[in-house]
């Protein structure tokens, strides 16, 4: 149903990931409504959940004369035990979405769960309607859509990954590839190593990877004080869903940094270690595996001698992994 007189109000906060599925939203909406856009606080309120956000959303409605507000948001939220991906209140004329709790479409959900919203806050929504993304409809004047307890666990997880964007770490990491192809280096010309790495079977090199990949987000962690405590406006379980955004981000960023470690390695390698001087250390021929093998090791520990390197970074651009930590966006301006 077109509402062309209705203006609808899309808050997003903070002005960072929310903004651009706002923007895009905004453009979608705009032949339904009369569609505006605002920004909300770069450090949304954490306490009182869903509510102290309605409350933001409701006194920024009133005070622009839209008729309902939206406010997308990329705070993990919960509604008895299970993530929350929207509530709306009809007496309010409000209604917040947690963009972590859609997943990794979050567009696609977003496209199919705000008009929904619009149309329960204008009165026009149908009871049997139910967005993809959520696995139960809770209350009427104030109705919360839920998720399922697994699945929805799962996907908050991977959503607060996505609102992370894990890229704006990897430029963080530059000094820690730079460390750890030194090592890498210095390791390929070491004949002992080459034995090491036919000795060791693909459980071990896999123990070793890990280990290595974990003793490098755990650097990262402490030496940039990304881990949230609970306190103040922040509960145990927030603090809980921070951490292992955070965790999931700065490995996934760390994962990347290995392959183009990988890959560097196993070229270096080739054009360095002649088959024949390989073969003769190996006392027997030398195949492809024993060139990846050789990288898959060398690359596991060059990534513990790069997270030394990595204590260097620019703090400012690694604190970008916290998912708690939102800088000013600067050179953006709310349209108020």
């Amino acid at each position: 149903m077109i509402h062309s007189e209705t203006t609808v109000g899309l808050v997003a906060t903070p002005p960072d990931h929310p903004a651009r599925v706002t923007a895009r939203l905004a453009a979608e909406l705009a032949d339904r409504w009369t569609v505006r856009e605002g920004w909300g606080e770069v450090a949304p309120r954490r306490d009182g959940g869903a509510e102290a956000l309605l409350d933001d959303v409701a006194r920024r409605r009133a005070d622009e004369g839209w008729d309902v507000a939206i406010c997308l948001t990329d705070l993990p939220l919960h509604a008895e035990r299970v993530p929350l991906v929207a509530q709306a209140s009809t007496r309010r004329r409000v209604a917040i979405v947690s963009l972590p709790a859609l997943g990794l479409r979050q567009l696609a959900a977003v496209r199919e769960i705000v008009p929904d919203l619009v149309e329960r806050l204008l009165g026009d929504a149908s009871d049997d309607r139910r967005p993809a993304a959520v696995h139960r409809v809770i209350g009427d004047d104030e109705a919360r859509y839920v998720a399922s307890s697994l699945i929805g666990r799962v996907r908050l997880l991977a959503g607060m990954i996505l609102a992370n964007r894990p890229g704006r770490a990897l430029p963080g990491l530059s000094k820690l590839l730079v460390g750890a192809f030194g090592t890498a280096a210095i390791a390929l010309a070491n004949s002992s190593v080459w034995k090491l790495g036919e000795a060791l079977g693909a459980l071990r090199l896999t123990v070793i990877m890990l280990l290595g990949l974990g003793a490098l987000v755990t650097w990262l962690i402490v030496a940039h004080d990304l881990w949230e405590t609970a306190g103040g406006d922040t509960s145990v379980e927030l603090a809980r869903l921070f951490n292992l955004g955070t965790i999931g981000t700065l490995a996934l960023a760390a994962a990347v940094c290995y392959l183009v470690l990988f890959v560097g390695t196993v070229l270096v390698g080739a054009l360095l270690i002649d088959t024949s001087v390989l073969g003769e250390a190996l006392q027997r021929p030398v195949h492809l595996t024993d060139y990846l093998t050789l990288a898959w090791l060398i690359s596991s520990l060059a990534t513990v001698g790069g997270a030394i390197g990595s204590g260097l970074e620019d703090e400012e651009t690694v604190r970008a992994a916290a998912y708690g930590y939102h800088p000013e966006p600067g050179g953006w301006r709310d349209e108020r």
